[in-house]
């Protein structure tokens, strides 16, 4: 007969409360990572959001339900609302004109809007816009996830898009810098950009501090890993819509045009 003592029926509790609370944790909902977080690259910091492409519901947005661009991320988060949707995050999605509307290619749910822009500008290399300085690229978004290519090499691919949108320059491509940047360049203002990551994962940038084309595109080759990376604006254009983070930026040039969104 075996005789249990009052320090056997203290250690069976505490087992037995350990094993409940194990499969208690089982059946709770695990804490997902918030996509957004603050990093910081060489003593600039920055919000760097990371999105799978296959499974994120990330869209590109231009116009609501009337014609009219949507300008403000509080619009498109109200659009949203109004179809039972939520606006967890957005940010700029490229360059675009004095009326809002894309500077070159955009795609939306399969329809083209705008048309791949192939011109150039003329003037030394400081005074070319930064859309036009070579070479600019497509952020795209098909069937078998996201991508990024110079815009000559979308243009001889013609690869069948769900969403696009253009913009430039080239930050990281096929893991080299542009050559174009200048090390220790003091052309230096926020930036925001985009790249295709390890395992294709989508990684957003927004510099929180002035940064030059050098270390902004170094911080996607080096640190967020990403072999291809786009810019999409810089200067009163760099915006982020994050609730989390109480974000909800906007554009002091009067609204945005071209708007990335991840949708839940």
């Amino acid at each position: 007969m075996t005789i249990l003592t009052p320090l056997t029926y203290l250690k069976q509790g505490v087992l037995a409360a350990a094993m409940m609370l194990a499969a208690m944790m089982t059946f709770l909902p695990q804490a997902h990572a918030e996509p957004c977080e603050q990093e910081t690259f060489e003593q600039a910091t920055y919000v760097v959001c990371t999105l799978e492409a296959g499974k994120a519901d990330l869209r590109l947005f231009w116009k609501d339900a009337y014609g009219e661009p949507y300008r403000a991320f509080s619009n498109l988060a109200e659009a949203l609302r109004s179809e039972g949707k939520t606006l967890a995050f957005a940010v700029n999605a490229g360059m675009y004109r004095a009326d809002f509307s894309p500077m070159g290619l955009y795609v939306e749910n399969g329809g083209e809007l705008k048309p791949l822009n192939t011109a150039g500008a003329g003037g030394s290399a400081g005074q070319v816009p930064n859309f036009y300085k070579k070479p600019n690229g497509v952020f795209f978004l098909d069937e078998a996830g996201a991508g990024i290519l110079p815009t000559d090499e979308f243009l001889k691919r013609a690869p069948k898009v769900r969403f696009a949108t253009q913009s430039g320059p080239m930050l990281v491509i096929a893991g080299k810098l542009n050559p174009i940047f200048i090390f220790g360049s003091t052309d230096r203002t926020r930036r925001s950009g985009v790249g295709i990551c390890t395992s294709g994962a989508v990684r957003f940038a927004i510099s929180e501090d002035s940064v030059n084309f050098h270390d902004f595109a170094r911080l996607f080759r080096d640190r967020l890993k990403c072999p291809d990376a786009l810019f999409l604006d810089g200067g009163r254009g760099v915006g982020l819509f994050y609730p989390v983070m109480g974000r909800n930026d906007r554009s002091w040039h009067g609204g945005y045009g071209p708007i990335f969104g991840l949708v839940e």
